[in-house]
Formats: structure tokens, sequence, C-alpha cells
């Protein structure tokens, strides 16, 4: 049901001049349905509250409520003589409910509350529809989408991510909407986070990693107590670019979680001296973006500068993680040996306030469109390291979109991680034999089987000759047979 009206919804949205990619199908799919979840929600507390004999204040008023304006009803029908549409229905979304709910920002008391969410989102966003008549087929078919069952909200959840997914591999860089879900799953089984731990991504994107950690928390046998933990003070992200924040929230939304305590703001602008014990949490899961040129100023933000982004977040990284916390983080293979200053100054200090206990290297391709390798860096706060161990993903085939990395793909790397054993794939490295002028942290495998020697050119010609020779008597023996 979910996926047919999915599938309808493209279809209509492709009817609108308005909307051009999959970017836009996201984006305006995500401000629709995040409308119609709040008004299932506000239905949900105002029964709640009537049970419990309390008197309940929605948050919207009346004529900007969904039932309202979006799908008003009649005897539990659609009244379509009610329902505005065309250029009065454009009209009312452009001139009056974008610029009401973008007032949330300014009179919310708190920028981790719901009101402030819807504020935050439509300040970010715009109707992009131009014809009222494609916007009202959506709005009847997201109508009929229903958010108040856990069942419910786990269909929505992994068709939504099908949508970033297929935006993220329509874009030029893929990685920036979407970290393969198998990629993450491995990460978050490696950090083991627990209830009570705070979980904390600096460059959130799609939300990806901790709508991941939220579905490797939950269980449905949890306390009160540990259910509120999970629900308010787990997980926390920030996020600088207004779409991809946008999907976040809607993202976490469609998962369970109600208020995503995510930030809208540009992560490496804090300076990372600034940051208090009260600012750290207990494990780290990002995929920050690589590659951009971050301006002077904000380089002065950090102690080792660099224009490489990557490198930046994952110094905020680094001091964002409380002693004995563990960070998981995707970066370009290229920071193990580059010999740049700031590449070599920022393997040093990783390797001298972090335990680097685990380097897994990516093959190519593990990323739709990004077109770059990644290693993901595994490390704890506090202690030296003294050993990594190296894991070089080898899945037997091409990666690409019809073969895309799959959780079977990162088992063994999941079982040899704890004990960090040796294999064909796996091999530790002290410190003490490093570079200490580079600490150059390149992937070399020692336990590959060798290659077979390039044959000399004479060989390789006397090769093809003897089988043009055996060719040449195999035909005439045919020809002898006619």
């Amino acid at each position: 049901m979910f996926e047919n009206a999915f599938n309808n919804i493209d279809r209509f949205m492709r009817n609108d001049e308005g909307l051009a990619s999959e970017l836009d199908y996201a984006e305006q799919t995500s401000w629709l349905l995040f409308l119609k979840y709040l008004n299932d929600l506000e239905a949900e507390r105002q029964d709640t509250a009537e049970l419990e004999g309390r008197d309940y204040t929605p948050i919207l008023d009346e004529s900007f409520r969904w039932d309202v304006w979006a799908a008003p009803k009649t005897d539990g029908k659609l009244d379509h003589n009610a329902a505005m549409t065309g250029d009065d229905l454009i009209d009312f979304v452009n001139r009056k409910l974008f610029p009401y709910l973008k007032g949330f920002r300014a009179t919310a008391t708190s920028p981790d509350s719901l009101d402030y969410k819807i504020g935050e989102i439509f300040s970010e966003i715009f109707n992009k529809f131009r014809s009222g008549y494609a916007l009202r087929d959506v709005l009847e078919v997201i109508d009929g989408l229903h958010f108040n069952t856990q069942k419910a909200k786990h269909e929505l959840s992994d068709l939504y991510e099908s949508r970033i997914k297929r935006m993220g591999n329509a874009g030029r860089n893929g990685g920036e909407y979407y970290t393969p879900r198998p990629l993450i799953r491995a990460m978050i089984k490696v950090t083991d986070p627990k209830i009570g731990e705070t979980i904390y991504d600096g460059a959130v994107g799609s939300a990806g990693f901790l709508c991941e950690a939220w579905e490797y928390l939950r269980r449905d046998d949890l306390s009160a107590s540990d259910w509120a933990t999970l629900q308010r003070r787990t997980f926390y992200g920030q996020e600088k670019k207004s779409l991809a924040y946008v999907l976040g929230v809607m993202n976490m939304i469609l998962h369970g979680i109600e208020a995503p305590s995510i930030r809208h703001t540009n992560t490496l602008t804090e300076n990372v001296m600034d940051i208090q014990e009260r600012d750290r949490h207990d494990i780290v899961l990002a995929n920050p973006p690589f590659g951009g040129g971050e301006r002077k100023e904000v380089q002065q933000n950090f102690p080792i500068k660099s224009g490489e982004t990557a490198y930046l977040f994952l110094q905020h990284f680094m001091r964002k993680l409380r002693a004995g916390g563990r960070g998981a983080v995707v970066i370009k293979n290229t920071f193990l040996s580059n010999t740049d200053g700031a590449s070599v100054a920022l393997r040093k200090e990783l390797l001298e306030s972090c335990n680097l206990h685990t380097v897994l290297d990516c093959p190519g391709g593990t990323f739709q469109g990004a077109g770059v390798k990644t290693v993901v860096l595994f490390f704890e706060k506090g202690s030296k390291t003294r050993s990594v161990w190296y894991y070089q993903l080898d899945p037997g085939r091409s990666m690409g979109k019809t073969n895309p990395l799959n959780d079977d793909d990162l088992a063994e790397f999941v079982a040899l991680q704890p004990e960090r054993e040796d294999s064909p794939q796996s091999w530790s490295v002290d410190v003490a034999d490093l570079d200490a002028e580079t600490w150059d942290l390149s992937v070399r495998n020692p336990n590959a089987p060798e290659e077979a020697p390039l044959r000399e050119p004479a060989e390789i010609i006397d090769a093809m000759l003897a089988r043009d020779a055996e060719t040449a008597q195999i035909l005439e023996n045919i020809r002898g047979m006619l």
C-alpha cells in the first residue's frame, strides 16, 4: 500500500514543471509528510488528553491544520467541495501557510522543541509546486498515509530511506546524502552503543547513523525510563545544509523519534578549544563531507589548519568525545598517506590522543557517485595507539548500483574485529614500527597472496604464435573432413 502511494506521489510530481529532480521530489515529499505526521501526532495527543481528563491545546491554529486546509472531511471522507485546488491552493501555501509555520522559530521556547523544529524546517525550504492540481493530487495520496502504529512508521521509514538513496545516487556526491546502511550497521556493531550513552553526528546529513543506532538500541521490552532516555537523551546531531537538515529531521521522525535533537548549524564554526565536558558525547558516528575548501576564518577554529573539510571534522570529533568514548568516522583513504603538513600532524594527534585500534579499508564503489576510495577509522579517546588492526574489505565483485554493499560483505569484518584476528584480509601494525616523521598509515596487506609475476614480452609473443599455429591446424583438420 505505502509503496503504491509513493509511486503515485512520484507520478503526480512529474506532472509539475516546478519539480525537476530526485532532490526536488525528496524535499517536497518531506514537508508534506511532516505536516501529515504532525496532524496525526496532534490527534493522538488530543485523544490521550481526553482519556486523562486534561485539556489539550493544539500547536497549530485551526485554519493551518492538515484536516482543514489539506484534506477537509465530511463524515470521514474528503470533501472535494471544501478542498482548495489550483491557484487558490498554491496562493494559500505560499502566502499564508509557510509564513505562519516559519514564525514558530521566533516564538519557540527551546531549540529542541517540536515548535522550533516546525519553524526551522519551514524557514529552510519553500514550496516548489507550481500546479495546485498536482499538489492537490499529492495531498490526497499523503492523506491516506498514517503514522499511528510502529509497523506503519517502519514501512514509511523504509520507503523514505529508499527515496534518500535514489536522491543521493542521482547527485554528484552520493555520500553527501546517503551512507550505505550495511556500512553504518557494521560501524555501530563495532562501537556497540548502550542505553544511557549519548551518540553524536556533527555532519548528520539525512541522519542515517542516528536512525540505525536507534534501530540497534530500541526493543519492545524497554522500561519506561529507558524508553524516555532513548527518545530524548541519546541522539544528537548538527547539519549545515538546509535540505539535508530537513531530510534528517523527517527521517528520525519516521523512525519513531518524536523530537529529534538536530541543530541546523555549521559545526565547523565552533572553536574546538571552547568545547567543554558538558558538550561531549560517548559515541561519535559520522561520514563528514570531504573535499570542499573551508574559509580561513573557519580554519582558525582548529589547531591544525586545513582546507580539507574532513580534517577539520576529525579534529572536532576527537574533542567531542568524552574520555573513554568511541568513534567511527569515514574518511578518504588518502588521509592515511598524504605527506602535507596537516595530514601528518593530524595522524600524529590521532595516534597520540586516541587509540586508533581499527582501520576498515573500503573498496571502490562503496559510495555511489562519490568516486573516491574511503576508510573507516575506529578509535577510543584517552589512550595512545599501540597497534592498528587493518581489514581490507573485498566483496569479490565490482561494486555499483546493481551490486551494492550488503551486510554479508561485512560479516567477516564484524566477526574478526573484537579479537582483531589475522586473516588473508586482516593484519596488525605496531605504531612503534611507523615512520615517526610521516606517521604513514597506508594500507599494505602483508597477507595478500602474491600475484603471478608478469611475463616477458618475448614470452607473450611466443605464446600467441603457438596459439595461432594450433588454431590453424584445427581449421585445417576441419577442412579435411568437409
